[in-house]
């Protein structure tokens, strides 16, 4: 196979799944929503025919610029573009793809402040995908998106389903954009702000570590936390998305 200007395959992340009942998985996912699909990292196009045999509009991208051209010959009804996903517009209503491992981070980052998709299956590395959806605790990128989107794990991939094998497990990610967000969108960035203080706070009760990361002082802090109905003895990753939008409202109202 020709090597890709950008790097093997190795290089570009690419761990390509041929397990047909992951794939089938994949598609029926993306099937139970409407409209426009975009594939990111389409690579072999194994998920690109699964897709494309949903009847809508599919548009499919990858760095590869072979892979590009040989999706073109065997999918000419299918929108093939060689791009980068962490710049190419992400305006589809549905995101899907078999994410690069070595890219989850960044694009996953570009996904949950970019465009106006509405939901995305993706295929990532099973750790990630499991802390996304908060399984054993949520994380900071978690709480920071979360009154903006909901997480869902829907599946666990093995490794030997993919070629060549990674050395971990994949997992499918599910993200759905919230109708109506739990924090107004003005607030975003400084909410992103708040939840990053408390996060790497010192430790300690939730209570003082929600005091410096608000300015207050300890007796607003209590009182936030006592108006958010949160249990004071709490971490971080104990709360969930309804938890976190009521603690910032309370520290707004302070």
């Amino acid at each position: 196979m020709p090597r890709s200007v950008h790097g093997g395959r190795h290089e570009l992340g690419q761990n390509s799944l041929h397990h047909r009942p992951t794939i089938d998985r994949i598609a029926a996912l993306v099937g139970r929503t409407p409209g426009p699909i975009l594939e990111i990292g389409a690579g072999d196009g194994a998920l690109t025919h699964a897709l494309a045999g949903l009847g809508r509009p599919v548009t499919a991208i990858d760095l590869d610029e072979h892979c590009v051209h040989r999706l073109r010959r065997a999918l000419p009804h299918v929108r093939v573009e060689h791009a980068d996903v962490l710049r190419y517009p992400l305006d589809a209503s549905v995101v899907a793809g078999n994410v690069p491992f070595h890219l989850t981070t960044p694009i996953l980052r570009r996904l949950l402040t970019h465009g106006e998709w509405h939901r995305a299956v993706l295929l990532t590395q099973w750790e990630v995908a499991r802390k996304r959806a908060g399984v054993g605790g949520r994380t900071m990128m978690t709480a920071q998106t979360a009154p903006w989107f909901e997480f869902t794990l829907e599946g666990r991939v093995a490794a030997r389903w993919f070629t060549p094998v990674p050395s971990v497990d994949g997992g499918l990610l599910g993200i759905t954009r919230r109708g109506s967000p739990l924090v107004p969108a003005a607030e975003r960035e400084a909410y992103e702000r708040f939840v990053r203080a408390v996060f790497t706070g010192a430790g300690g009760r939730l209570g003082r570590i929600v005091q410096r990361a608000a300015r207050v002082d300890g007796r607003r802090a209590e009182a936030a936390l006592a108006g958010a109905r949160i249990d004071p003895r709490a971490l971080p990753r104990d709360l969930d998305a309804a938890d976190w939008a009521a603690l910032w409202a309370a520290v707004r109202r302070g």
